[in-house]
């Protein structure tokens, strides 16, 4: 199944253009599902056809789907209230009512994905999800991985093999311990988020990043490829929306047309040569239904890019050493810091860090160093005796 993740800086028609983008896929004989992850119907706005928490045809091929986030974030508060029960009850807190709870914030990406994964579970050929705007988007794509490393340290899988000894524990220490429902409850939610994170990181997803050809859109698309590349997504296509026509020479539209193609030629550069351009023309108004959409000529490519590599190799004339390449493009030495940390290391490119397992071999290394070259981290490590296997 071929998902496309759309997103882009606040107003660069994100939700127009992943309307567009199913449309397309749809047309060419793909069963493509379209999900919203904004409780606002916009995404009906620009399909010319409203959209609701059940799926709806919106096109022959294409089903419409906006989440409701407000049912499934009930049930999992109220079990969450469930398996803590012993603990509230000794600090004497009252209980909450499905009635009074309303979504946080969050609820709603957090239904996306849910349907996401259910998607992967169905017939679909493509699936197109319309993101937030782009910082909470590069936040909610890392947002699986961290989750399942903290379940992962705070409740460790191997302590449930002290499961007998709860009831013991809890009377010589004089309060309720973990329950199994609590445990059990977190292997839930691993799962989850792990089919979730399998979604995002397979081969065959990728994100498409949309804005509207400007001085601030070139510096936050610059941003975006390199958080995006720090959690090895890979970006399929940078489109620049609602682009002025170029036979414009003697009227008013000269200037701004002049100023678009400059914008546009830096964004060539802003994630080297591997990332597709696209243009999407100005219609002179806002996109409204399906004829609309196709005018557009969004493009659509059913195969993804090739994958995101962080390889590990042993260089030539360096005796002794691997060496691990991270891409980072657009990232720059003041912005970057390294951490080691166990057989983890900790990547900070600004304000994006992620923590990531080290390969089974760097485990038995030690770091000797590391630079950043053509939008590359090289990272060098060098076999640690004590650990090394000795031939």
């Amino acid at each position: 199944m071929r998902t496309i993740l759309v997103t882009g800086p606040g107003g660069a028609g994100r939700t127009t253009v992943a309307a567009a983008t199913a449309l397309t896929a749809a047309r060419t004989g793909n069963r493509t599902l379209l999900l919203s992850t904004d409780p606002e119907d916009t995404l009906g706005a620009a399909l010319g056809t409203p959209t609701g928490p059940t799926p709806r045809e919106a096109a022959p091929g294409l089903t419409a789907w906006r989440p409701a986030a407000a049912a499934r974030f009930g049930e999992d508060l109220l079990r969450l209230q469930d398996w803590a029960a012993p603990a509230l009850d000794l600090a004497g807190a009252a209980r909450l009512e499905g009635e009074e709870l309303t979504p946080l914030p969050g609820a709603e990406e957090a239904a996306a994905f849910r349907a996401l994964r259910e998607a992967v579970r169905a017939s679909h050929d493509v699936v197109v999800v319309d993101l937030p705007p782009l910082t909470r988007a590069l936040a909610l794509l890392a947002l699986p991985e961290q989750l399942r490393r903290y379940l992962r340290r705070l409740l460790p899988p191997e302590r449930q093999a002290a499961r007998a000894l709860r009831p013991v524990l809890g009377r010589l220490a004089g309060v309720p311990m973990p329950t199994a429902g609590l445990y059990e409850t977190a292997e839930r939610w691993d799962r989850e988020l792990a089919a979730v994170q399998e979604v995002i990181a397979h081969p065959a997803t990728t994100v498409r990043l949309v804005a509207e050809p400007g001085r601030t859109a070139t510096d936050a698309l610059r941003t975006a490829t390199t958080a995006l590349a720090l959690h090895a997504l890979r970006v399929d296509t940078l489109l620049a929306n609602r682009v002025l026509p170029e036979d414009a020479d003697g009227t008013w539209l000269a200037g701004p047309v002049a100023q678009q193609g400059k914008i546009l030629a830096d964004w060539g550069s802003v994630a080297g040569p591997g990332y597709p351009l696209g243009r999407i023309p100005h219609l002179g108004r806002e996109p409204h239904g399906v004829d609309d959409l196709g005018a557009l000529a969004v493009p659509y490519d059913p195969a993804p890019p090739e994958p995101v590599r962080w390889p590990v190799t042993d260089p030539p004339g360096d005796e002794g050493v691997l060496l691990w390449t991270v891409p980072l493009p657009g990232a720059v030495r003041e912005d970057l810091d390294l951490l080691r940390r166990g057989d983890e290391l900790v990547i900070t490119v600004g304000r994006f860090r992620r923590i990531v397992p080290l390969p089974s071999a760097l485990r038995r290394c030690t770091v000797a160093g590391a630079g950043l070259r053509d939008g590359e981290l090289r990272v060098r490590f060098t076999p640690d005796p004590g650990l090394w296997p000795r031939t």
